[in-house]
C-alpha cells in the first residue's frame, strides 16, 4: 500500500510517507502534495453541514469521458464561498505568473465537485436547471447542491489527474441566481450556426478561451439538432484546433518574418523556447521530460517526443499540450500579419509533480511571445542557445550531462 506521486515517478510506500510525516521531505518533493490538499480538503469538510452545500461556482465545471455517452457531469463549488470571492478557484488567466503549483492544488482542492449524470445527446434536464448557462457566466453563479452521502477527504493524489477537490453524487443541483450572460453567447445558442463558426464568431468577438471551451463542453454550440455535452478534455483540444485552423488561413497569406527570433518563457516547473524563423507555415513541437516527473517512471535519461506538421496543418499525431501553444504561436503571428516556420521546445522538470491541465501552456507561450526576442543570425545558432540552456538545468546523469550526446537537430529531421 502507498501513494502515487508524479514529483519521484513511482509508487511511494506508506512506510516512506509515515517516517516523512510530510515535513522531512523523503520523496524529493519541495512541498507534500498530499498534505497540501489533505489540508484543502479537511476545511472544505469541516464546511459541509449535513449534504447540502451552497456557494458559488466560479464557473467551473467538467465533463467526463467515463462511459461514454452517459458521462459524469461535475459542477464545482467553494462551499460558503459567494460573489466575486468564488472567481479565483477557477481562473487560469488569473492564475497565471501569481499562482504556484501547491497554490493551484489548494484552490482546487477547496471546491466541492457535486456529480450528476447525464446523456451527451439528452441533457434537456441541465438546460433546465440551467447548469450549462451558469458554466458561461461571466461572474460566479449562487450554487446549490445536494449530495447523495458525504464525500471523505482522499488520500490519493494522481499526477496524471488535474488535481479535484472533494467528489460526491449530487441528487440535487440548483443555480440560485441569475447567470451573467455575454450577449455574444446568447446571440450564438439562439443561432443556427456549425459549432466551429460559433467558436471562431465568439474568438473574434473577444469571448474568453476558456468560456468557449465550457460553451463547447455544455452543449450551447452547433446547430441545435446537433447539439451534445462534449468531454471536456476533447472540447479543449477542438476549440484550440478550430481557431487555430482558422487563424492559419491567414497566416499562410502573409509575408514571412525576416528574422531568427528566440523567445524563452518558464512557469510551474515548465520551461519553454519558441524559435521563429524565415519561411514557409511549419510547426515542431519538441518534449523533452526530465526523468522522475509524471509520465517518466524513473529512468536515468530525459525522453524526448516530438510532433510536426507541414503547410497542410495535420499533426503527425493529436496532444492536447501541443495545440495549446500551437494556438498561442498563431495568434502571435496573427497580430504581427507575418508567416513562418516555427519550433517550440517544452523542457518539463520534476517540479512539476502534478498536471493542472494544458491551460498553462498555452499562457505562459501567450506571454512570453509579447517580450522582445533574442535575435540569432541562423537557426543553428537559435538551437545551440536552446541546447546550452537546457544543459544549465539538466538533471547530472553519472559523470555525463545529456545533451552532449544528443543534440536538438537530430529531433528535427
Amino acid at each position: 500500500m502507498g501513494y502515487f506521486l508524479g514529483g519521484v515517478g513511482k509508487e511511494i510506500s506508506s512506510s516512506l510517507c509515515v517516517r516523512c510525516k510530510g515535513y522531512k521531505m523523503l520523496c524529493g518533493l519541495p512541498r507534500c502534495p498530499l498534505v497540501v490538499r489533505l489540508r484543502a480538503q479537511a476545511r472544505i469538510y469541516g464546511k459541509i453541514v449535513g449534504r447540502d452545500i451552497t456557494g458559488s461556482t466560479p464557473p467551473s465545471g467538467v465533463v467526463g469521458e467515463k462511459n461514454y455517452p452517459l458521462v459524469p457531469v461535475l459542477i464545482g463549488i467553494p462551499p460558503g464561498i459567494t460573489g466575486d470571492e468564488a472567481s479565483i478557484y477557477d481562473s487560469p488567466e488569473n492564475w497565471w505568473g501569481v499562482k504556484s503549483l501547491e497554490d493551484i492544488i489548494e484552490l482546487r482542492s477547496s471546491v466541492v465537485a457535486a456529480v450528476i449524470k447525464a446523456d451527451v445527446r439528452s441533457y434537456q434536464r441541465l438546460i433546465d436547471l440551467e447548469i450549462p448557462f451558469a458554466m458561461v457566466s461571466s461572474k460566479p453563479v449562487d450554487t446549490e447542491a445536494s449530495l447523495v452521502k458525504i464525500p471523505m477527504p482522499a488520500k490519493m493524489l494522481d499526477p496524471v489527474i488535474t488535481p479535484h477537490g472533494l467528489l460526491a453524487m449530487a441528487d440535487r443541483v440548483k443555480v440560485s441566481s441569475n447567470p451573467s450572460i455575454s450577449k455574444g453567447i446568447e446571440k450564438i445558442y439562439e443561432d443556427e450556426i456549425r459549432a466551429s463558426e460559433a467558436i471562431w464568431e465568439l474568438y473574434m468577438r473577444g469571448v474568453s478561451i476558456y468560456t468557449i471551451q465550457r460553451a463547447l463542453s455544455f452543449g450551447l454550440l452547433g446547430l441545435s439538432r446537433n447539439r451534445r455535452l462534449v468531454p471536456t478534455r476533447w472540447a479543449i483540444t477542438a476549440v484550440d484546433s478550430v481557431i487555430s485552423s482558422r487563424l492559419l488561413r491567414s497566416i499562410r497569406t502573409y509575408s514571412s518574418v525576416n528574422d531568427i527570433e528566440l523567445y524563452r518563457g518558464e512557469y510551474l516547473g515548465n520551461r519553454f523556447w519558441v524559435i521563429i524563423q524565415p519561411g514557409p507555415y511549419s510547426f515542431e513541437w519538441i518534449e523533452i521530460w526530465h526523468p522522475n516527473t509524471i509520465f517518466t517512471e524513473g529512468g536515468r535519461e530525459p525522453i524526448v517526443i516530438r510532433n510536426r506538421e507541414g503547410f497542410s496543418g495535420e499533426p503527425l499525431f493529436m496532444d492536447g499540450g501541443y495545440h495549446a501553444a500551437r494556438l498561442a504561436v498563431l495568434e502571435h503571428l496573427y497580430k504581427r500579419g507575418r508567416r513562418a516556420s516555427i519550433i517550440v521546445v517544452r523542457e518539463i522538470t520534476p517540479r512539476y509533480y502534478a498536471s493542472v491541465g494544458n491551460w498553462h501552456i498555452r499562457e505562459t507561450v501567450r506571454r512570453m511571445l509579447e517580450k522582445s526576442p533574442e535575435k540569432a543570425s541562423t537557426v543553428s545558432e537559435a538551437i545551440s542557445i536552446v541546447e546550452s540552456e537546457l544543459l544549465a538545468n539538466m538533471i547530472k546523469l553519472g559523470n555525463k550531462t545529456h545533451g552532449k550526446q544528443q543534440t536538438l537537430d537530430r529531433y528535427l529531421g
